[in-house]
């Protein structure tokens, strides 16, 4: 992740001991008894590398415990998002007097069913998609694209952002994105300055497609 955002951001990618490592009081607060051994092992080590990532900035290693919704909950001045997926999880922060918000998302390259892809795609994107190189299985990278922009659009409003309230236009040759999110979600925005554009990059690794954005103060 460290090669998608600015400067200004610390990066954490978890290592082996990490889903295995210690976790502060009230980070293991917020684990069910119910939860599975890789929900544990994902939430331990995104906790982990969110800690990393504070220290890297210079901040004590403060917990990072769960909202009602699962999200992280950062200190105050800090802005930052955790991704995981099978075998893989990062962590990125950044002091909020320098950034707004942060979001990165990592999923496995993989074909998507025509079910899952009209969930997640809009027939615009479908259309740009058809024109765009092969060999890449482009509906996973606008899945990862949004999630990227759900992290950066929900601390700041703090509202629900389904995959269809963002249009996604990749660019191969630059290896960026813009997500252009529908006015009616800007419009019932209850914070100044609500982002109605929002850019990112990716990269298509592999098996990794991973993506990440920054939105800058206004």
């Amino acid at each position: 992740m460290r090669d998608l955002l600015p400067p200004q951001v610390a990066v954490a990618v978890a290592e082996p001991p990490d889903f295995t490592a210690p976790l502060l009081p009230a980070e293991r607060a917020a684990l069910t008894e119910s939860a599975v051994t890789s929900r544990r092992q994902d939430f331990t080590a995104g906790r982990v590398c969110a800690r990393r990532a504070m220290t890297a900035l210079g901040l004590p290693p403060t917990p990072v415990p769960s909202a009602p919704d699962r999200s992280p909950v950062w200190p105050t001045e800090v802005v930052g998002a955790i991704t995981h997926t099978r075998g893989y999880c990062a962590a990125a922060a950044a002091r909020a007097t320098e950034l707004r918000s942060v979001g990165m998302d990592a999923e496995h390259h993989r074909t998507l069913e025509a079910g899952v892809r009209r969930l997640i795609c809009l027939p615009e994107e479908e259309e740009r998609m058809s024109r765009l190189p092969t060999g890449i299985s482009w509906p996973v990278v606008v899945f990862s694209a949004k999630e990227t922009v759900y992290k950066v659009w929900h601390p700041v409003v703090r509202q629900w952002l389904d995959f269809h309230d963002a249009l996604v236009d990749l660019d191969p040759d630059s290896g960026t994105f813009t997500a252009r999110i529908a006015p009616a979600r800007v419009d019932a925005a209850e914070v100044p300055a609500p982002p109605t554009t929002i850019s990112g990059r990716f990269v298509v690794d592999g098996d990794l497609v991973r993506t990440a954005a920054v939105l800058h103060l206004p």
